[in-house]
């Protein structure tokens, strides 16, 4: 099925959604058809993000079954969603930002003093070898938000979306996007050669058996990357989980840089610069 949503894609008025019938649970003869609030199955649908959904809704530029949808509907799976194509247009405007984070920049609101890692998109730190035709504007700056955390302590690649599509996929429930990061760490009074000394049914633990907050680690991917560097890869994003996960086996962490979301990497990017999340990029 295509995307409405999709450039390229035909521009009708309306751009119909149809689900097949295979997503529809099957129910019993004579029981109600199941239904969920209509922003919840457009989010669902990969359309938009819930509160897209509502605005959307408020604008009038949402249909469902044929007639104009209200805030709050609750809706068959079955339904036939259909989108004005001024929401299209509008997505398009958005933007994603991919900025490699340095020491000291929060990743969301200011606190403590510290700025925000927003505050560093400024024309003048637009990585130079950022090949997007698009131009930097002040109303890029509007509602463009962290898809997830990084200490404050860490380096590496944070990205700021406008696109409530980009942040569910990176930062929802139901997320299984992988995040890569490359973490120095020392053993004890051990800070060379730290793979010798490290104990193999700690590092075992690290993969998995931890537990934070009350509640059990998903399964990791922890490898030595060199002997003073560990690699994660984590699908699961806990505040400051690494450096706790490394605190419960003895290790304690000097550095810590992420090098990967998804399938896009930081790459070459300087600290403190940031470019323009590609077309043709996908996490």
């Amino acid at each position: 099925m295509q995307d409405p949503l999709k450039p390229g894609a035909p521009k009708p008025v309306g751009a119909a959604v149809r689900i097949p019938k295979a997503a529809a649970p099957a129910l019993a003869p004579g029981a109600p058809a199941a239904t969920v609030r209509l922003n919840k199955r457009m989010a669902e649908l990969g359309l938009c993000s819930r509160r897209e959904a509502d605005d959307w809704i408020a604008r009038g530029w949402v249909r469902v079954n044929g007639a104009p949808a209200v805030m709050g509907q609750p809706v068959a799976v079955d339904a036939r969603i259909e989108v004005d194509r001024q929401a299209e247009q509008q997505q398009r405007l958005q933007v994603t930002i991919l900025i490699n984070k340095p020491v000291g920049y929060v990743s969301g609101q200011a606190e403590d003093g510290h700025e925000p890692a927003v505050a560093l998109v400024q024309p003048q730190n637009r990585w130079r070898e950022c090949n997007s035709r698009m131009r930097w504007g002040h109303e890029q700056l509007r509602g463009l938000a962290p898809a997830g955390r990084l200490d404050i302590d860490s380096i590496g690649l944070l990205v700021l979306t406008q696109d409530g599509r980009i942040a569910r996929q990176l930062i929802g429930e139901d997320s299984e996007i992988e995040k890569e990061y490359l973490v120095r760490v020392s053993y004890g009074p051990e800070t060379v050669n730290v793979q010798s000394v490290f104990p193999p049914e700690k590092l075992a633990l690290l993969n998995h058996g931890l537990s934070l907050d009350g509640q059990a680690l998903r399964p990791a991917k922890v490898s030595w990357q060199n002997p003073e560097q560990l690699r994660f890869v984590l699908k699961e994003g806990k505040k400051r989980q690494i450096r706790r996960m490394c605190e419960q086996v003895g290790l304690f962490v000097t550095g810590l840089k992420r090098v990967r979301i998804g399938r896009v990497n930081l790459g070459h990017l300087p600290v403190g610069q940031w470019r323009y999340l590609a077309p043709h990029e996908r996490f």
